[in-house]
């Protein structure tokens, strides 16, 4: 059934309040409140003023009615605008959030752990004389740990006073030469090796110890090899390291793994053996290093490497010690102690 004048005219003014909901609604700024105030206000081309025309079309009757409901809309209009209007200004008054007068912020510069740097010139120089570098597993199993290396059960090493043991046989690496079983198992001689990473041990934080600390081992197995490629290929690691003028000393010693076998000591470079009171020498001017040794052929047994044709030497140290003597640093707590003042000391090292 058609619509009367008077029912068309009052369905287009509840379409336009709609309208005006849904305007209202979107308007974001006041330049979105200007155009409304057009599209709605406007003298000729506004929706209120095109309704208003339409008043001519309505019978005579119906025009006052009609009219009310123009009036009202046009105030509703009016309202629904200055509410929007006072909204605008209030959020143009608000202090924005951040205070633009003050100096921005600026993020320091990263720089790597002076450890991670000292590991990088050790690794640099082994590679240098053709020496990969491998990784391998921190937590390992009893054999790769103890077994295959030569340790005795009874060994004061395998104690729990000393190895972090978990559950189900395993245990966190004391040392990396888990790293090199894995490799001799995989691989022939010829051998050239480092493998560097973390390790474990129940030790009481001290200047030169620490429960969790990184470690550098190096393995050669070849035909042919002696004690001699071991001494020459240290004393030249070390005074390239560290100085060619450095004091290196050789003393005899025992490791399971190594036969013979030999610590390696080098001159303090903190007190240089002029401070008897010295923390990180203990006042005898030299300080242990790294051991080192010829690989004991049982070892070599254990990963199927006849050591009646092939023979090698391996070696071992705490790279965090060896970046003290580097650095001068009388103790190695700081290194993780997570003080940028300290880290940020070794940028251009």
């Amino acid at each position: 059934m058609p619509q009367s004048p008077k029912e068309a005219f009052q369905a287009e003014a509840r379409a336009l309040r709609l309208r005006l909901e849904d305007a209202g609604r979107r308007a974001k700024n006041a330049s979105a409140l200007e155009d409304l105030r057009l599209e709605f206000l406007g003298r000729r081309s506004g929706a209120l003023s095109r309704l208003m025309a339409g008043l001519a079309s309505l019978p005579a009757e119906d025009r006052p009615e009609a009219g009310r409901l123009v009036n009202a809309l046009k105030a509703d209009v009016e309202d629904a605008l200055r509410k929007l209007e006072e909204g605008f200004r209030t959020v143009e008054k608000r202090p924005p959030a951040v205070d633009l007068t003050l100096p921005g912020l600026q993020r320091p510069a990263g720089c790597p752990h002076p450890v991670r740097v000292f590991l990088k010139q050790i690794e640099a120089i082994f590679v240098s004389l053709g020496f990969s570098v491998e990784e391998g597993p921190e937590v390992e199993t009893d054999y790769y740990n103890f077994e295959a290396l030569n340790f005795p059960l009874h060994h004061p090493a395998r104690d729990d006073w000393d190895t972090l043991y978990l559950d189900g046989g395993l245990l966190l690496r004391t040392h990396t030469s888990p790293v090199q079983v894995r490799v001799m198992e995989k691989q022939k001689p010829p051998i050239r090796m480092i493998n560097p990473g973390r390790v474990y041990r129940k030790e009481t934080p001290d200047p030169t110890h620490l429960p969790m600390f990184y470690q550098v081992e190096g393995l050669l197995v070849d035909e042919g090899v002696t004690f001699a490629h071991l001494k020459g290929t240290l004393e030249y690691f070390l005074r390239r390291l560290f100085s060619e003028k450095l004091k290196i000393r050789f003393r005899p010693s025992f490791f399971p793994f190594t036969e013979p076998s030999a610590e390696v000591d080098i001159e303090c470079l903190v007190c240089r053996g002029k401070d008897s009171a010295c923390r990180v020498c203990a006042g005898t001017g030299w300080k242990e290093i790294l051991g080192a040794g010829m690989v004991d052929p049982q070892v070599l047994k254990n990963v199927n490497i006849d050591p009646e044709k092939y023979s090698g030497w391996a070696f071992g140290m705490g790279i965090e010690r060896m970046a003290m003597f580097a650095y001068q640093i009388p103790d190695m707590r700081p290194f993780y102690e997570n003080d940028m003042r300290f880290i940020r000391q070794f940028r251009n090292k």
